[in-house]
C-alpha cells in the first residue's frame, strides 16, 4: 500500500495543489474510478497538466500510470481487510465486547498482510545476516520499537546468538563501534527523518561496514534507498491520529518471530537441543500444574 501512504503523507505535509489533490484521492477513493480525469481536475481546483505533473512526481510515467496502480491498492485493501479502521477500531462509548472483537480482527488482518509481504529472499539474507555476524548484533530504534526489540533479543538469546537493543542516548556511539561484518537492524515505521534515530546512524554504520537490515513500511523511505535489506511493515496507520499502534506492533513482532524461527531452523537439532538444555539448567524452579504444559 505504498501509493495511499504516499498520498496520506502528501496530505499531510503539503500546502499547495499536491495536498488538495491526495485529500480528494483519499476522500473519494471508494468511487475514484467513476472519475474521469477532468472531472478531478475539477474537483480539485487543478487541470489536467497538474493531475499529469502530480503522478510523475510519484515516479509514475503519467496519469493512467498512476491511477492503475491507486486502484490496484484499493482493490487489495477491499479485498483483504474489513472495514475497521485501524486508528480507530472503536469509538467512545462502544462495549468491551465490540473492542474485543475489532482489536482482534485488525491484528489478524496485520498478521496476513504481514506474511503478503514478506520476500523469501530478503528474510533469508537478513537470517545469513545475522547468523554470520563478525561480532556485534545491535538494534537501533525508538519506542515502542525498541521494547519489542527485547523479545527477539530474549529469542535469540536461547539459542546463543547475543543481539544488543540500543538505548536511545547510546545508539550514536554504539553504531560508531561497530565494525566490519558487524549485523545493524533498524525498525521505523516510517523510515523517513535521516535526522531521527535510527535513520541518522544509517552513514556511519555504512561507513564502518556494517551490514544492515531495515524493519519499515512499505513506502519508497529513506531506509529503502539506502538498505539492500528490508523487511516490510503491515503499513495501515496514519503517524498520528490513532488510538494505539495495534497493528503495526503485530506486525513487527510477527517480522521478529519470523527471523528468529528462521534462525532458529537453520540448525534446527543443535538449536532446539541448546535451548533445551539451557531451560532445564536455568529455568529449573518453574513449575507447572496444568496438564498441556507439564514437562515429562
Amino acid at each position: 500500500m505504498a501509493l495511499i501512504e504516499e498520498l496520506e503523507e502528501i496530505s499531510v505535509t503539503e500546502t499547495n495543489a499536491k495536498k488538495y489533490i491526495a485529500e480528494f484521492l483519499l476522500k473519494e477513493k471508494e468511487h475514484i474510478g467513476n472519475y474521469s480525469m477532468q472531472q478531478i481536475a475539477d474537483q480539485t481546483f487543478t487541470s489536467k497538466s497538474t493531475l499529469f505533473r502530480f503522478a510523475q512526481s510519484l515516479n509514475y510515467s503519467g496519469w493512467k500510470e498512476f491511477m492503475q496502480t491507486f486502484l490496484e491498492e484499493i482493490t487489495y485493501v477491499n479485498k483483504h481487510y474489513s472495514d475497521i479502521d485501524p486508528n480507530l477500531p472503536f469509538l467512545a462509548g462502544e462495549s468491551t465486547d465490540s473492542i474485543i472483537e475489532k482489536l482482534t480482527e485488525i491484528q489478524i488482518e496485520s498478521l496476513r498482510n504481514t506474511t503478503d509481504l514478506v520476500d523469501i529472499s530478503i528474510l533469508n539474507m537478513a537470517v545469513d545476516r545475522i547468523i554470520n555476524a563478525n561480532k556485534h548484533i545491535i538494534l537501533f530504534g525508538i519506542s515502542p520499537n525498541n521494547l519489542m526489540g527485547e523479545l527477539l533479543r530474549r529469542k535469540l538469546e536461547s539459542i546463543g546468538i547475543i543481539l544488543t537493543v540500543a538505548n536511545t542516548d547510546e545508539g550514536g556511539s554504539l553504531a560508531t563501534a561497530m565494525d566490519k561484518g558487524d549485523c545493524a537492524i533498524l525498525v521505523s515505521y516510517s523510515g523517513n527523518n535521516s535526522s531521527r534515530e535510527p535513520m541518522r546512524f544509517v552513514d556511519i554504520l555504512k561507513r564502518n561496514h556494517v551490514n544492515l537490515i531495515a524493519i519499515t513500511s512499505s513506502e519508497d523511505n529513506y531506509l529503502r534507498k539506502n538498505v539492500d535489506c528490508c523487511l516490510t511493515i503491515s503499513s495501515r496507520e496514519k503517524l498520528y491520529s490513532k488510538i494505539g499502534n495495534f497493528t503495526t506492533e503485530e506486525s513487527i513482532i510477527h517480522i521478529f518471530n519470523l527471523i528468529y524461527a528462521s534462525c532458529f531452523a537453520r540448525n534446527f537439532i543443535h538449536n532446539y537441543e541448546y535451548k533445551v538444555k539451557n531451560s532445564e539448567n536455568f529455568e529449573y524452579r518453574r513449575n507447572a500444574s496444568t496438564f498441556n504444559i507439564k514437562e515429562k
